[in-house]
């Protein structure tokens, strides 16, 4: 017996396998523009021309010993976006920042700027693991 899928399930299936395809390279993107606007120091090897030149991921790991002791002198805002983005790369370091930071659910995402937000939204889209 051979039964066809209704055409509904199987264009669901075709958007999210595209989806999925593409969701490396987006998330690559995303976690690029966040560490454009957070800074350059915090990512990769600290500096400008090493974001500009990054081709993965991996070459913008966020340098978890300098961000865990600058976390308590940057402002409210910047240790947030930091924190939920290392949460990507570690997600016990970064549930330890966010608890620093005084996280205490999604919703404090809200106050970020809709740069942020945008960068957060777009990495929680398209993570497929580190």
């Amino acid at each position: 017996m051979n039964q066809l899928l209704p055409t509904d399930v199987v264009d669901q299936i075709m958007r999210e396998t595209r989806h999925f395809e593409r969701a490396p390279e987006a998330f690559f993107k995303a976690w690029k523009r966040g560490a454009e606007i957070a800074g350059p120091e915090w990512f990769g090897d600290g500096t400008r021309e090493g974001l500009r030149r990054a081709a993965s991921k991996w070459d913008l790991r966020p340098n978890l010993l300098e961000l865990n002791d600058a976390l308590g002198v940057l402002s409210g805002g910047q240790r947030m976006f930091l924190s939920a983005m290392v949460s990507f790369y570690n997600s016990r370091e970064g549930a330890a920042m966010l608890k620093r930071c005084g996280f205490e659910g999604l919703s404090d995402l809200g106050g970020l700027d809709l740069e942020r937000r945008q960068v957060i939204a777009d990495l929680v889209l398209n993570y497929s693991g580190w």
